[in-house]
């Protein structure tokens, strides 16, 4: 695997890559099994397989969750390298941001509800991010989990909006033994609070009223930021003291 950290490497190396299908998985570390079948299925997809690791920070809007967001940098290369990965691409926020993030951009519907609601500014920095990322790296296809199911929606409305050449993949959600959803922030979980979130999913794919899943869940002490029926999905957003979990799941109507 070839890890490239300085972006005018990378750009050379991309035309080298000219005339070979490329797939592409935006990554922020603390990689998981989650991440590892976006790579697995990029693998199969494509002849070259990109992964980036970088912490957004323009995404975060409470500076104490970026500073939180646990970074695995070592044990994330080598997860990589054993996946057979072919770059890695680690650039840093100046490289990124030479602008200082003066230039943005702004979804102004779907962005403002939901995630856009509770974390304002959160997509317009991970828009302007992955733009960024999909111009560098130039791929065919570039996958995403559906556990960011709103995220996901609004890469496919930008790719298609801007006309960028790049087929976005969605891909299924990885879940735990227990049905919680994997994600990096679960290891800033407890023993008790992981006993707990298993309730999240459970709750989420019963057949209850979602006011009645909401009622149960601060009864057993998350703090609900929503619980909604859209795009044929229902979604959730809840804390558990000051780590946030989110889920989906597909409803049929």
């Amino acid at each position: 695997m070839n890890i490239v950290s300085k972006i005018d490497a990378w750009q050379a190396i991309r035309k080298a890559c000219a005339g070979k299908t490329i797939g592409f998985v935006p990554t922020m570390g603390h990689l998981h099994a989650g991440h590892l079948s976006l790579c697995e299925r990029s693998r199969r997809e494509n002849e070259i397989t990109v992964v980036s690791i970088f912490v957004n920070p323009t995404q975060f809007n409470q500076a104490s969750d970026f500073d939180l967001y646990p970074r695995t940098l070592e044990q994330d290369t080598a997860i990589l390298a054993s996946q057979q990965v072919d770059y890695l691409l680690l650039p840093d926020a100046e490289s990124l941001y030479p602008d200082h993030y003066q230039i943005q951009l702004t979804e102004t519907e779907m962005s403002r509800e939901l995630e856009g609601e509770y974390r304002p500014g959160h997509f317009n920095g991970m828009l302007t991010v992955v733009l960024k990322l999909l111009n560098l790296v130039q791929p065919a296809r570039a996958y995403f989990g559906e556990k960011d199911y709103q995220q996901l929606l609004l890469v496919k409305k930008m790719a298609a909006a801007l006309f960028l050449p790049v087929d976005i993949v969605p891909c299924e959600t990885i879940r735990a033994e227990d049905g919680l959803a994997l994600s990096s922030r679960n290891s800033r979980l407890n023993t008790e609070q992981r006993q707990k979130a298993a309730h999240f999913p459970q709750l989420l794919q019963s057949h209850q009223p979602v006011e009645h899943i909401a009622e149960q869940l601060k009864a057993l002490g998350f703090k609900v930021d929503y619980i909604v029926e859209k795009w044929q999905r229902r979604l959730g957003a809840v804390w558990l003291d000051d780590v946030r979990l989110i889920d989906n799941i597909s409803i049929h109507k």
